[in-house]
């Protein structure tokens, strides 16, 4: 089997996509982005999720709090907030960062280039993120390209692919996914508030409640918390 790397938060999707990885390609690395955000949770949680499955971590600094005009990563934005559906004017949300998913994929390139991997997994979907110009299919299809012309697969050597499976699917369907291919979702984090337990009023929160709901299944992280007392 080939090696890759899988650009990974830690969040519900790009943990599916390391699972999905684990069963095509041999050995797996998880690459997270240390790009200015907010909070530090989302990269601690990722390592800790990465070592109950046998994997190491790498963690790659991209300083994106420089760029600004996200939520995520400029303090000056505010990060919306409902409990029950946050309704925002068409376009890119607050919490989009500006051509994050082409920084990471330019910096996962050149990483896996200096490291002869020529594959990368991403998790981006589309279905239930619809404003969010850098997860689409004709993105990842534009990046692919992009980065064989400016390496050196313009020169013949072997060409990097770009693998975004879930692409079309919903979260739900990515989450019944993840629950046959065994995925551990207990300690993935996806507040974009940056806690372990959610606030329950970021976009990401309610997407992934709703997801869960629509699953039809309980959401493993919310049984661990409880468990623990902390919630």
């Amino acid at each position: 089997m080939k090696s890759c790397a899988v650009l990974f938060s830690g969040g519900i999707d790009s943990t599916t996509a390391l699972y999905w990885a684990r069963e095509r390609f041999d050995p797996v690395i998880p690459l997270t982005f240390d790009y200015g955000q907010r909070h530090r949770i989302e990269i601690r949680s990722a390592g800790r999720l990465a070592r109950r499955i046998g994997l190491r971590q790498v963690v790659l600094k991209v300083d994106l709090g420089q760029v600004g005009g996200s939520a995520l990563t400029d303090p000056a934005v505010p990060l919306p907030r409902s409990r029950d559906t946050v309704r925002l004017p068409p376009g890119p949300p607050p919490t989009y960062v500006p051509f994050r998913n082409g920084v990471f994929l330019a910096v996962a390139a050149a990483w896996a280039e200096a490291r002869h991997v020529h594959d990368l997994v991403c998790g981006f979907h589309v279905i239930d993120s619809p404003d969010y110009p850098d997860t689409r299919k004709e993105f990842v299809r534009a990046m692919e390209r992009a980065v064989n012309l400016g390496t050196a697969a313009a020169f013949g050597r072997p060409k990097l692919r770009l693998h975004a499976p879930f692409i079309d699917m919903k979260k739900s369907d990515i989450i019944r996914l993840g629950l046959s291919l065994g995925v551990n979702y207990s300690y993935s984090v996806s507040c974009y508030a940056g806690r372990e337990v959610p606030c329950g009023t970021c976009s990401s929160c309610l997407l992934r409640r709703q997801a869960w709901t629509r699953a039809g299944r309980k959401d493993p992280l919310i049984a661990r918390l409880r468990k623990e007392g902390k919630l």
